[in-house]
């Protein structure tokens, strides 16, 4: 199949988050299975800067009212991909790709309301006539509606798929601020009030939805985990499903990763000794081998359960424990870890920073990795976290769900400690869980240490996921 992938954000091109990871990965992945794959993404500052592209055409003119909108589209290579950025200026020769620092660009709407149609312009420009056209999250969730509308006779056979990767982040805007939406009459009827919700076009728009992860899917699917959607996903249900995101152990292997003190594989986890020493060592805390460290790599939001961690956390200092977190976020989240890390400097290490080497010391040093978050599309720390052997410690939702397997649900396949409630006591309790079995049982949980090592969640068998809903 010819599959026009088209999201906001690459990994090695411009990258903010998770997204772009799966903006590289499953590309990449559909074209081993022998498809042929183009993305088309935005040509911001930082992608001019880092790559002087050519141009793959000629400038090309979009109208709507009485503007024209003339941009060029650029030719890229990804590890043999082709790459076609819509190059205009006007909106996406920033110094970010979607807020100025801590602050959202006002006219961010209009900026991915011309690139949801542009990314289509660019792809009839350069030739390539898909069956397929994915797209991602709410940046890119106006590009099935534009199909839907074109009179070209180009889309005419295209079928669109729209992957919500966090729902929560909707595109919600003034109609009347939208310039390039306006002469869209016919969008007035989709409104609340003078909004357009860009993830409820997607929905409403694209031949089938999908979420990143089968639980998350689920979620979308209920009144609390719909994120004010329901009804929305309720009317498309029969085309929701859920795709769980592949993992890139090529950056994740504490077998040749060289961010860590010492490397280790299942079969000898000796090094991970090593890790947790000069873990402890470089976060300034007591060098106790047989004290249980926990982990958390993460931004400081609520979504990520600081509601209920920070509550519970001087309960949890009152145990022989050791915790580490390092992230940035929430000024409010960071000062209340900075107090309670001065009250216990020899059990509490917080670093308001992100370091890819300190991730990977982490990932590598503790015994335990926490993640309780309030809602979790997919996830990739607590992938990270079973290939490192370092127990993950999470809250039964999304992603989480899908991929650890609690202790106490089933000991013989256990990868993890799951609990259900988003409350401080049920945290609190599901850690206590956690650190009695390292304990009291540690031939067992060495060997469920050397499981969860053996888990494998790959890219391989997400695109072999996606290529059947293509199908479909």
């Amino acid at each position: 199949m010819k599959i026009l992938f088209v999201v906001s954000e690459v990994e090695d091109l411009v990258k903010t988050g998770g997204l772009a990871d799966v903006g590289k990965a499953l590309p990449l992945a559909l074209a081993e299975l022998g498809h042929d794959v183009t993305i088309v993404m935005p040509y911001y500052k930082q992608l001019a800067d880092k790559f002087n592209a050519a141009d793959c055409c000629a400038i090309q003119t979009l109208k709507a009212g009485h503007k024209s909108y003339e941009f060029a589209v650029k030719s890229l290579s990804l590890e043999g991909l082709q790459v076609l950025a819509v190059d205009y200026p006007e909106y996406f020769d920033r110094k970010g790709l979607y807020s100025d620092d801590y602050h959202a660009y006002p006219d961010n709407a209009e900026r991915f309301a011309f690139f949801a149609n542009a990314a289509l312009q660019a792809s009839k420009a350069a030739g390539f006539q898909p069956d397929v056209v994915h797209c991602n999250d709410w940046h890119t969730a106006l590009t099935p509606y534009f199909i839907s509308i074109d009179e070209s006779g180009f889309f005419a056979q295209t079928k669109t798929v729209f992957t919500i990767h966090n729902g929560a982040y909707q595109g919600t805007h003034q109609f009347s601020d939208i310039a390039y939406l306006q002469p869209h009459y016919q969008l007035h009827s989709q409104l609340d009030g003078d909004a357009l919700n860009f993830v409820r076009m997607g929905i409403r728009y694209a031949n089938k939805i999908n979420a990143v992860s089968p639980n998350y899917a689920q979620e979308l699917l209920t009144p609390l985990g719909s994120h004010h959607l329901f009804n929305e996903f309720q009317n498309r249900r029969r085309d929701v499903s859920g795709i769980l995101n592949g993992c890139d152990y090529s950056q994740w292997d504490p077998i040749d990763d060289p961010h860590i003190a010492k490397n280790y594989h299942h079969a000898d986890l000796s090094g991970k000794k090593a890790c947790k020493t000069a873990l402890q060592k470089e976060l300034g805390l007591p060098k106790k081998m047989r004290v249980p460290v926990i982990g958390m790599v993460c931004r400081l939001t609520e979504q990520k359960g600081f509601g209920f961690i920070l509550p519970m956390l001087d309960k949890l200092m009152q145990h022989e424990v050791q915790v580490a977190i390092i992230g940035t976020g929430d000024p409010e989240i960071s000062q209340f870890l900075r107090d309670v890390a001065d009250r216990y400097p020899k059990k509490l290490a917080f670093i308001e920073d992100f370091s890819v080497r300190k991730a990977h010391m982490i990932e590598a040093g503790s015994d335990f990795f926490l993640m309780p978050s309030l809602f979790e599309p997919c996830g990739l720390n607590q992938m990270y976290s079973l290939a490192y052997g370092t127990l993950p410690i999470v809250r039964a939702v999304g992603g989480l769900k899908d991929t650890v397997v609690d202790l106490a649900e089933n000991p013989d396949v256990a990868t993890g400690f799951i609990f259900e409630q988003p409350d401080s006591s049920a945290l609190l309790s599901c850690i206590q869980r956690a650190l009695l079995f390292y304990h009291e049982a540690p031939k067992v949980y060495a060997l469920t240490q050397q499981r969860a090592m053996q888990s494998r969640f790959t890219w391989e068998t997400a695109a072999q996921d996606y290529q059947a809903l293509y199908q479909s």
